[in-house]
């Protein structure tokens, strides 16, 4: 099966106190039992990886030992990994029972049955609204509230408000070739359906016949332009997808073979806000509520302070608690779902830095102020600012750059806090679940690992905890850049498991 999803894009361009951790160092030489030291030097050192770069650090929970490492110290980009700085400032910033709100606000008066004047959905950064397991039937959940009230008519527009957070909804770094897919799904104050939505390509009966294009959910459909043919029986897809920049306009064109079953895409939605608003609207008619207005829809940097001003809560729906939040996007490796929570504890950042006289003049978006209170959370820690250079929360940037040495002392600490237990049952477990279901699943790293993985194109992580066979607990970050796999070549996924399942397998006499 081939597809092609192209896209360009112009991008324009409070943590508690704790306990310092000693930093790991980077030794030129393996610190290690000769007989680990040596087979994992075996795995890096094949003839493939001449032209890519390891950087690896193993150390133990229990004593600080550093039990192996290579190029430590060396910045790499750790794709995915870097959730793990995300979510160490979420832990320190949030409370895990935190529900993020989404509410109906308004400042006109009620009479009657009539709200005279605009309507204000307002989001504060949920990121799993209207998701199967987190309210679904949000906006009918928010229209039935209206209508409690015994509201009937709105007299003035429905206003879409995603400018609780600020600055540019793509994240710093993100690439324009990414940004059609659902995992470069734009981070919004007002997200709905994770921003995605799920095409569906059907042949059809005969060659020369347009296919079908289905879209789930139906109200998220963009508006599309061109058409896919059905091909001849056993002739190869060639089924290509394209949103210009800026444009909701989405075009298909190409073929797909008779005779082939459907195909899904999971795509980005460009303007979350307006596709939550548009739900809304039609919620609101199902309950019997006339909307006299249009829909509006407001992004940063237009300001809400005056539609604000006195307003009242209509109703109001709540997001999963945020630990579960956290644990979805560790597991599943979501980055709508990190950006989000990065973005959130910026805004805590800048309201708790609003009336200090060291705060940052001119201009920080949300993002900016999370990276801000990451760097203040690591200068706590004891990890040096040169060894974590992160633009944004997910890890889909590469200009995102972390040594294994400072995630390794990540891990260290997250080890010595009170949620420590609860952190390991958020990462994806080998063999088990999450993103590492189908990984190490025999072995003696089976349901002895919980690591967070990292995939990009040239770049594979893993980073985590491992239980080995005499008990003891170490953390671990094995970081792979520049790696060309080739047409035929190995997984490099492969070899990472290898590593982790020595690891898994040491005993205290090794």
């Amino acid at each position: 099966m081939k597809a092609a999803l192209w896209i360009a894009a112009l991008l324009i361009p409070l943590a508690l106190p704790a306990a310092a951790q000693p930093p790991i160092q980077a030794p030129a030489t393996v610190q290690a039992p000769a007989t680990l030291a040596a087979r994992i030097d075996a795995i890096v050192r094949q003839p493939r990886y001449a032209a890519a770069d390891w950087g690896i650090a193993v150390v133990a929970l229990d004593s600080g030992r550093t039990l192996y490492a290579h190029q430590a110290g060396k910045l790499f980009q750790p794709a995915s990994t870097a959730k793990l700085f995300t979510a160490a400032l979420s832990l320190a910033t949030l409370a895990p029972d935190y529900r993020i709100p989404t509410r109906l606000l308004s400042a006109a008066p009620i009479r009657h049955g009539r709200l005279d004047g605009p309507l204000l959905l307002a989001g504060m950064g949920d990121p799993a609204l209207g998701t199967l397991g987190a309210n679904p039937d949000w906006a009918d959940d928010l229209a039935a509230q209206l209508a409690a009230r015994g509201i009937r008519e709105i007299r003035g527009e429905l206003i879409a408000d995603d400018s609780y957070f600020t600055g540019p909804a793509l994240g710093s770094g993100w690439e324009a070739s990414d940004l059609l897919g659902w995992f470069a799904a734009p981070a919004s104050a007002l997200s709905v359906h994770e921003n995605t939505v799920t095409l569906t390509v059907t042949p059809a009966a005969r060659a020369g016949e347009p296919a079908r294009l289905d879209f789930a959910p139906a109200v998220a459909a963009p508006s599309l332009a061109g058409t896919l043919t059905t091909a001849p029986p056993h002739t190869p897809d060639d089924i290509n997808l394209y949103r210009a920049p800026g444009d909701p306009l989405l075009h298909a064109f190409g073929s797909v073979a008779a005779g082939t079953p459907p195909r899904s895409y999971r795509l980005a939605i460009p303007d979350p806000a307006r596709q939550a608003g548009e739900e809304l609207r039609a919620a609101l008619a199902r309950h019997g509520v006339r909307l006299k207005g249009a829909l509006r829809v407001l992004h940063w940097p237009e300001r809400d302070d005056a539609l604000r001003a006195n307003a009242q809560v209509l109703a109001e729906v709540l997001s999963p608690p945020m630990s579960e939040i956290l644990a979805q996007g560790l597991k599943r490796s979501q980055n709508l779902y990190l950006q989000n929570l990065l973005q959130i504890d910026g805004v805590s950042a800048q309201a708790a830095a609003a009336n200090r006289p060291d705060a940052p003049t001119g201009f920080l978006g949300s993002e900016a102020w999370g990276l801000r209170a990451l760097h203040a959370l690591l200068e706590r820690i004891g990890i040096p600012p040169s060894s974590v250079l992160l633009e944004e929360g997910s890890g889909l940037s590469r200009g995102d750059l972390v040594t294994p040495a400072a995630m390794v002392q990540l891990l260290q600490y997250l080890a010595a806090q009170p949620y420590a237990a609860t952190l390991r049952g958020m990462l994806p477990v080998a063999g088990v679940d999450g993103t590492l279901e189908w990984r190490m699943r025999d072995g003696p790293a089976t349901d002895k690992v919980q690591a967070k993985t990292g995939s990009m194109t040239h770049v594979h992580s893993l980073a985590g905890y491992v239980t080995t066979a005499g008990g003891r607990q170490l953390a671990f970050a094995i970081l792979l850049n520049n790696y060309d796999r080739g047409d035929l070549g190995p997984s490099a996924n492969r070899d990472i498991d290898a590593i982790v399942q020595l690891l898994a397998g040491l005993r205290d006499t090794d």
